[in-house]
């Protein structure tokens, strides 16, 4: 009998197991030997580089700058909304806010200057809605374009003295009241209001505002003068004087 065939059954399993843990360290110290010695295995416990596969950032699309404001009135189209002589020596441009408060104020002073030199004064009026701190601005003036659509520039205006008269109650419900008292055409008018047909062309005057320097309501030109604010009649009727003296 040789010497495995006396050792027991548990003797024997734990040296068989010994010796298959033997070869395998064995076998894995001469791979790992074969890979040193090529050069290739002096890092192979060293972190991995993360950084590498992570692309570079994407850098942002830069926003289109505001155009710089001119200072300068805009010019005056056939489109605008004016009243008074083409050929007027003064031409006074208005950038409003219909709910504005102290737009309100400064309608009167530019009727009256109406009234007093109505040969020499051209009124041009243009939205510039504070939709921020004046929430109905831009549904009154979007009425106010629809409304001009049916009765044009005699209509329009009529229709800013009852809307800026009536500023506490703007709303749907006092465009449309409005609308039909200067003759307006019901349906047709409630279907411009609610389609938003007019909101590009108050968007557009509301550009022409920033370009031209405007940053709150009222904001003026009397010719190239810059009028900021409802400054009182006196004020303001000097400015055309100065002009009509030129």
């Amino acid at each position: 009998m040789n010497f495995f065939e006396k050792m027991d059954s548990k003797a024997s399993f734990s040296l068989g197991l010994l010796g298959g843990l033997g070869v395998m360290f064995a076998v894995g110290f001469f791979i790992l030997l074969g890979i040193m010695m090529k050069g290739e295995g002096s890092n192979i416990f060293a972190p991995t580089n993360t950084n590498q596969a992570v692309a570079a950032p994407t850098a942002p699309t830069p926003t289109p700058a505001e155009p710089t404001p001119t200072g300068q009135p805009p010019a005056v189209s056939a489109s605008d909304h004016a009243i008074g002589p083409e050929n007027a020596k003064v031409t006074l441009i208005e950038f409003s806010d219909i709910q504005c408060p102290y737009c309100s104020r400064f309608h009167p002073t530019v009727k009256q200057l109406l009234t007093e030199y109505p040969n020499d004064i051209r009124w041009v009026y243009k939205h510039f809605p504070l939709s921020s701190i004046h929430p109905m601005a831009q549904s009154a003036a979007e009425a106010s374009e629809c409304l001009a659509e049916q009765k044009g520039d005699d209509g329009f205006f009529a229709y800013l003295d009852a809307l800026f008269a009536q500023q506490d109650s703007l709303g749907r419900d006092l465009y449309v009241t409005e609308a039909t008292k200067l003759g307006a055409n019901e349906a047709q008018f409630t279907d411009c209001i609610d389609s938003g047909k007019y909101k590009s062309r108050v968007s557009a005057d509301y550009q022409q505002g920033l370009q031209a320097g405007i940053t709150g309501t009222p904001g003026s030109f009397i010719n190239t003068q810059v009028v900021r604010g409802a400054l009182p009649y006196e004020q303001v009727k000097v400015m055309v004087d100065a002009e009509l003296a030129q």
